[in-house]
């Protein structure tokens, strides 16, 4: 039997000294078939441990549905890290932040209104107790105490950036003990006060997290746990990226610096990220600090790693460090993985969205505005429709708390956007005989963090013009799913002058030849905003407004011979119904992350 131990300030495995160096990778981001690569690279790195999140959301996606295959299959990631004889930390916790869609927690819990998220009510906990049920039967096998690779467990996360229900953390905590989890349990904050008192408990280790100021930090965590092995649970080494702002990048040598002081005190370390990865499909986050800021595809954090797996400088300045501290690589570094331009890829045929909605969806009638989640859906986008009575001249329309972005069609014509971040009411005009109102709203990413994480979806209040609510309503549930899209009858794209923002949503379809796979990346230019599919894996978003300007297509998604690419384009083409794949990334015009970012300081 194997435990990692404290004693004495230090960590012990099989009674000598230990000193962990983790890396993360999040299985959940990468393509299966791609684990053991980036394992491969992290071990000859030096790094002699993975540490990896557990989204509740992507394993119950459904209340009571469960899936534990394919990208979901957690057991065989830490399978194939321990046939590497790396380590593994795990942090199940029911939330992880991690700039993941609602901080993996699955949407249907918003279904409950009165349900109270991350403390002590026990209609959430009952939730939390069904899903721990399936999930850490998988995990006990795999603990060190039983012959495995898994050295140490969280109980929640960065808790006391949420809240301080000491109480609800214990539940946690027993939780897992009562399932079995009898290897290392711990909790991880930010070097702050108000962190360290809020999300710790008495009788677990804590550990802390921050991207600089190593001694300012310790210090501050030494306030509180004297005695305990030192263990900076994230490393922030990069910073992740919103829509509408700069790619953040880190200089290789800051990140060097910083890690041989921490190494210098004596610190065990888990970098986050080691491997970034990419939120596919509508997993990515979003956060509110002063205003809604959605999180993009990419999930490169400028990591040692990239997206698509490459070393970067920044590997091999933390290999230097490594060296001067007497850590050796644990294996060969493996090959890169190659990539291919496969040039141009006309969309030869379309759809208007509009046409397709019996094919997409079930219509259902309310009399007032319902969010997704009342209505059973978790992702995508959702269609609110009514007939408007005119005559209204020269009137306001207001859309209370739209969540994220809406379009806003009458009779089939664009009205405008509404939008989170700038919700100004739109001019509209109504003839007297009336007309049909569309709105048309995307779910952009729940919010991850922070006190605003109960984020639901759609149009949250209600639909005025001017000081009146319209009522009778058609809703229609746009989820996306690939068996979904597969049923759009398409015709053949009809090139003109009227692609541009006038233009009402389509799906765009498109095939490829491939002889040999690699990666490649797909850039959109010309195009405004909208989802990409691969032979019907979901990508992700794109849009025009950046930083990001290509989305990442692994090499396993693909197969030889015919491949099809399908967009769902909210507002049209600039030039022609033509994407481009490459061979190169492009996140978009870099910025410095700022250190104030990585410390949590407000204002200096």
């Amino acid at each position: 039997m194997s435990r990692l131990e404290l004693k004495e300030g230090q960590y012990f495995l099989h009674g000598v000294p230990y000193r962990i160096l983790s890396g993360a990778i999040h299985y959940f981001r990468v393509v299966p078939e791609y684990w053991m690569d980036r394992l491969q690279k992290l071990k000859a790195c030096g790094f002699n441990t993975v540490e990896t999140y557990v989204p509740w959301n992507l394993h119950e996606p459904q209340e009571g549905q469960y899936q534990f295959e394919g990208i979901a299959d957690i057991v065989q990631f830490i399978e194939l890290a321990a046939e590497l004889d790396l380590h593994v930390i795990v942090r199940p916790s029911p939330f992880i932040c991690a700039e993941w869609e609602f901080g993996g927690l699955p949407a249907w819990l918003l279904k409950d209104s009165d349900m109270q998220l991350r403390c002590f009510d026990q209609a959430y906990l009952t939730k939390v107790d069904r899903y721990f049920d399936q999930i850490i039967p998988k995990l006990v096998p795999l603990l060190s105490t039983n012959g495995g690779p898994i050295l140490a467990v969280q109980v929640e996360n960065e808790y006391g950036s949420y809240g301080n229900d000491t109480q609800y953390l214990e539940y946690i905590r027993n939780g897992l003990l009562q399932r079995g989890i009898d290897v290392l349990l711990f909790t991880s904050d930010g070097p702050t006060d108000e962190m360290l008192i809020g999300g710790t408990i008495e009788d677990i280790h804590a550990t802390v997290n921050f991207g600089s100021r190593v001694t300012e930090s310790i210090n501050k965590y030494r306030e509180y746990r004297e005695s305990e092995p030192l263990m900076v649970m994230e490393f922030w080494n990069g910073w992740f990226d919103h829509w509408m702002e700069p790619h953040h990048v880190r200089e290789a040598s800051d990140v060097a610096d910083v890690l041989d002081e921490m190494l210098e005190k004596g610190a065990s370390v888990n970098l986050y990220m080691f491997h970034g990865g990419t939120n596919f499909g509508f997993y990515n986050g979003a956060n509110h600090i002063k205003t809604y800021e959605p999180t993009v595809t990419s999930y490169d954090y400028d990591a040692p790693l990239t997206e698509w797996g490459d070393v970067t400088e920044k590997y091999k300045a933390i290999r230097k460090v490594f060296d001067k501290h007497g850590i050796q690589p644990g294996c060969p570094l493996p090959e890169p993985i190659p990539k291919y331009s496969y040039g141009k890829v006309t969309l030869s045929e379309s759809r208007s969205l509009f046409s397709q909605l019996d094919q997409l969806s079930v219509p259902v009638e309310q009399t007032a505005i319902k969010p997704m989640e009342k209505l059973g859906q978790a992702y995508g986008f959702i269609l609110y429709s009514t007939w408007v009575k005119g005559p209204r001249s020269a009137q306001k329309l207001y859309i209370q708390e739209v969540r994220d972005r809406a379009q806003v069609f009458l009779d089939g014509q664009l009205l405008g956007v509404v939008e989170r971040w700038d919700p100004k009411p739109l001019d509209i005009t109504v003839p007297k005989e009336g007309a049909r109102l569309d709105i048309l709203v995307e779910n952009m990413g729940r919010i991850n963090y922070g006190p605003l994480i109960r984020d639901p979806k759609g149009i949250t209040e209600g639909v005025l013009l001017d000081n009146q609510f319209q009522h009778n309503w058609t809703i229609r549930s746009l989820p996306l799913h690939p068996k979904s899209l597969s049923s759009v009858c398409y015709e053949k794209t009809m090139v003109d002058s009227s692609c541009g923002s006038g233009e009402t949503p389509k799906f765009y379809k498109g095939y490829f030849e491939v002889d040999r796979i690699g990666d490649t990346f797909l850039r959109f230019d010309g195009w405004k905003k909208g989802v990409a599919w691969i032979n019907g894996f979901n990508l992700g978003r794109y849009w025009e407004v950046g930083p990001q300007r290509t989305l990442y297509i692994p090499g396993p998604l693909l197969r030889k011979g015919r491949n099809e690419i399908v967009l769902f384009e909210l507002h049209g083409y600039s030039d022609e119904p033509v994407i481009t794949l490459v061979n190169q990334p492009d996140l978009g015009i870099t910025a410095m992350v700022d250190d104030r970012v990585l410390n949590f300081v407000q204002d200096e």
